[in-house]
């Protein structure tokens, strides 16, 4: 079944350089009070971001709430014993975080194995037939953004680029995946550059290789992650 047209505030035209940000803390952390994913998302979107990147249900439930009119990229992040896939698994984690209010739900677009057998083709059809849910496909390679495209998922990011066992000795940004990525894709599909972006300037040089719009999140909201390497650096 073909996707239905993606909606205005999900298509190229109205992402043009624009900045998502990844509201997101590690489990254990103050910062993942979902009052505070909230607080740190709506301080995003009131400074210009066109959108937020969520995790888990809650927390979307939560940005949902008090941005009501916020773009969310939401997914939820899950392990399993039979599988290496995290990002939105399955089907239950797809239903879940679009039911909790996301606008499009990020699942791993990779062609590696998933928990329990499922299979990314019959989730992007199921998502898309039953729900009329929008996908983004997180990816870590050139062939594996292309399949996702052509399986039907509506956008394509580079999220995993580096963190799969196909690309462990690469590292992000994807640099060298956007200009291929963005010739081969088909052009109504976005291009999302999403994983190690740490300055203004990387992000306007992923916009000029191609990106429709570009993912920041440990560089902004990561305080966890931004403090300790800060303390460590220092105590050298």
């Amino acid at each position: 079944m073909s996707p239905a047209p993606l909606p205005q505030r999900l298509s190229r035209a109205t992402l043009q350089r624009g900045l998502i940000v990844s509201v997101q803390a590690p489990e254990g952390s103050p910062m993942r009070h979902p009052d505070v994913i909230a607080a740190m998302a709506a301080a995003s979107l009131e400074q210009g971001a066109i959108g937020v990147r969520l995790e888990s249900p809650e927390h979307i439930g939560a940005v949902r709430r008090r941005c009501p009119q916020a773009l969310i990229v939401g997914l939820w992040k899950r392990s399993f014993a039979d599988s290496s896939v995290y990002i939105t698994p399955g089907w239950e984690e797809i239903l879940a975080v679009w039911a909790a209010g996301a606008d499009l739900v990020a699942l791993d677009g990779t062609d590696r194995a998933r928990p329990g057998g499922q299979d990314l083709a019959g989730l992007i059809e199921r998502a898309h037939a039953e729900l009329g849910a929008p996908l983004m496909a997180d990816v870590d390679s050139l062939a594996n953004g292309l399949r996702a495209a052509e399986l039907g998922c509506d956008w394509v990011g580079t999220t995993l680029h580096g963190y799969t066992e196909a690309t462990a000795t690469c590292r992000p940004p994807a640099w060298e995946l956007l200009a291929p990525l963005r010739a081969a894709l088909p052009a109504e599909v976005p291009l999302i550059c999403e994983g190690g972006i740490s300055s203004s300037s990387e992000a306007l040089r992923a916009h000029q290789l191609g990106a429709d719009a570009v993912v920041v999140g440990t560089a902004i909201t990561g305080v966890d992650l931004q403090v300790a390497a800060y303390v460590q650096a220092m105590a050298r």
